[in-house]
């Protein structure tokens, strides 16, 4: 299996960007429909997407309706949490082994990945664990 990495810089200007496609789109009938920036550069990739931020997944959740694959988004709801970095995406599920967890049951649901197995990497990662996560950056910065 392989799987493509992007790098997000601002999910409000990927919203923004859609909001004025489907504006034009609804207003231009007569033109050719434009597309979306996050619709053409996904476009033909087979997915699933999953977005995933230090913030709320409302942040992520702006770009749901222009991508043309399966979405979820991993994000950090919640509040009054203090522990390391690591821990926090770790109790939050937005670490690296909880994406993979999370991609996996993505293509289980689409039958690509055996339902049976989810438990195992589950167990594997130590996803119930918080102590279990890499104690990440402690500079501060993301």
């Amino acid at each position: 299996m392989s799987a493509d990495v992007w790098s997000v810089t601002s999910w409000n200007e990927l919203r923004r960007d859609g909001l004025a496609v489907d504006r034009h789109n609804l207003l231009n009938p007569d033109e050719d429909p434009r597309e979306a920036y996050v619709t053409s550069r996904l476009a033909g990739r087979p997915g699933p997407v999953v977005a995933v931020s230090d913030w709320m997944r409302a942040v992520q959740d702006q770009i749901r309706d222009w991508v043309p694959a399966d979405f979820v988004s991993l994000g950090t709801d919640g509040w009054g949490m203090s522990d390391t970095r690591g821990a926090l995406r770790r109790h939050f599920l937005v670490d690296a082994e909880s994406i993979t967890v999370q991609t996996l049951a993505m293509l289980a649901k689409r039958g690509e990945f055996d339902r049976g197995r989810l438990s195992e990497a589950i167990a594997r990662y130590r996803l119930d664990d918080p102590a279990a996560a890499d104690a990440g950056n402690t500079e501060g910065s993301g």
